[in-house]
């Protein structure tokens, strides 16, 4: 497919040095102001934005692995989206997830502070993971036919990503308890659908609203086609004019 794009390949490098970072003491404490916390209660408000961009795990093949899976989707999602909307879906629908995440963190810690205190938000949801939500789902809805090998041997449909990912997020949750995350990643999937779904931009969100109202029209001509007994006549091309009409 030709080289890969360059906006890819700086993403993987950003999350690969920020997730380098969090081992050397000088800068441990940068990249955790960057990540999704409960010091976004505070006002640590660009967590919102940032979080997704950060490195997260610990130091093991697999968070190898997560980026090479990333750049795979990543490559792909660059080259049908172009490179402005391939930004606006994923700090776009980051920033959706975790403004959901720290809402549900936030009505958990007022209904029960003690379990909020005892389990760590965000966990399931932080750097690389929201990324890999965001453009699986993106590749899913894009390519829903598209064939992807689960685990490199089970040939699955794309558009079943959409609910797998939803299932092993559960399962994450279920290991983990963390609610918050979970609910991230449910809004993150369904974010970027809605926005690939509608179009994206101004564009696709007026088109969904002229659909909408279009349904609205119609099912309110169909209740007062009901009610007043109107018969309606389909045109069916030229109407036959009898020696009557003028």
């Amino acid at each position: 497919m030709g080289p890969p794009p360059r906006d890819v390949v700086v993403l993987l490098a950003v999350v690969f040095v920020t997730f380098s970072l969090q081992f050397f003491t000088s800068t441990a404490s940068l990249v955790r102001i960057l990540r999704l916390t409960p010091l976004v209660y505070r006002g640590f408000l660009w967590q919102l934005a940032t979080y997704p961009f950060i490195g997260y795990g610990d130091a093991s093949l697999w968070f190898l692995l997560e980026l090479l899976i990333l750049f795979w989707f990543g490559r792909d999602v660059y080259s049908q989206l172009g490179r402005k909307h391939f930004w606006r879906v994923l700090v776009g629908c980051a920033v959706v997830a975790g403004a959901v995440a720290v809402a549900a963190q936030l009505l958990i810690r007022t209904v029960s502070p003690q379990t909020a205190d005892l389990i760590p938000p965000f966990s399931l949801m932080q750097g690389q993971r929201m990324l890999l939500t965001i453009l699986v789902a993106a590749f899913a809805t894009m390519n829903r036919q598209a064939r992807i090998y689960l685990f490199f041997v089970l040939p699955i449909e794309a558009r079943w990503f959409l609910g797998l990912e939803i299932l092993f997020a559960f399962m994450g949750f279920l290991a983990s308890r963390d609610l918050a995350g979970f609910l991230g990643i449910c809004a993150g999937v369904g974010a970027t659908y809605l926005y690939l779904v509608s179009g994206g931009g101004r564009r696709g969100l007026r088109q969904t609203r002229l659909k909408i109202e279009r349904w609205w029209l119609q099912q309110k001509l169909e209740r007062t086609r009901r009610k007043r007994g109107i018969r309606v006549v389909r045109d069916e091309g030229e109407v036959k004019r009898g020696p009557w009409t003028h």
